[in-house]
């Protein structure tokens, strides 16, 4: 079930740890759904990076500012601390360097809001068990035509930021639009995570 009007409910989450009137980068922004609700719902500044350029139509149809680029070279030209919050929502599994691009958020904003689908999902597993790559909700492609580069865990992300000696501000999981609060690394689709350093 989703929450209020229909908004997503990793939508609501991330909407709830931003300040009002914060200014938002939102790197692989999509059509824009997630700056739109942020701007209505927190008058924050947002701000998207996107390389696809239908979803680059939509945003601009929506009033949003949006560049065209890609993430990994398009955000050099930022100054430092520009930003509030970088916002990466399903987009670091597409990263080819995921922890160089984590460390220019840092540079760009004071804290880092990360969404991912977990591979590490039951019915994920299910499918590896049965010899053949994930389809699901949160991983939608085939093997042949996912732009995935990447395919990591809640467990991974965690470790990785113990790793970087990051701090998890808030961590949030979601299956089937409900918040998955008891073993999220089996029983989650998809994760969001706060982080700063």
């Amino acid at each position: 079930m989703t929450g209020k009007n229909n908004i997503p409910p990793e939508y609501l989450k991330i909407a709830s740890v931003i300040e009002n009137n914060a200014k938002v980068l939102d790197l692989g922004c999509g059509n824009g759904d997630l700056m739109h609700y942020l701007s209505q719902a927190k008058n924050v500044n947002t701000q998207g990076i996107e390389i696809n350029e239908d979803a680059i139509y939509s945003c601009v149809e929506k009033g949003l500012t949006v560049f065209h680029s890609d993430i990994e070279s398009g955000i050099d030209a930022y100054p430092d601390k520009s930003f509030d919050y970088v916002i990466m929502h399903n987009s670091l599994q597409q990263m080819h360097k995921a922890s160089d691009v984590i460390e220019e958020c840092f540079r760009l904003g004071k804290k880092v809001i990360i969404g991912f689908p977990n591979f590490a999902y039951l019915w994920a597993r299910k499918d590896l068990l049965l010899g053949h790559s994930p389809v699901t909700k949160s991983l939608p492609y085939q093997w042949y035509d996912t732009p995935n580069v990447r395919f990591l865990s809640i467990k991974d992300f965690e470790n990785f930021c113990k790793e970087k000696k990051y701090k998890i501000l808030n961590e949030f999981f979601f299956s089937a639009d409900k918040e998955i609060k008891i073993f999220p690394n089996l029983f989650a689709q998809t994760a969001v995570f706060v982080i700063s350093k």
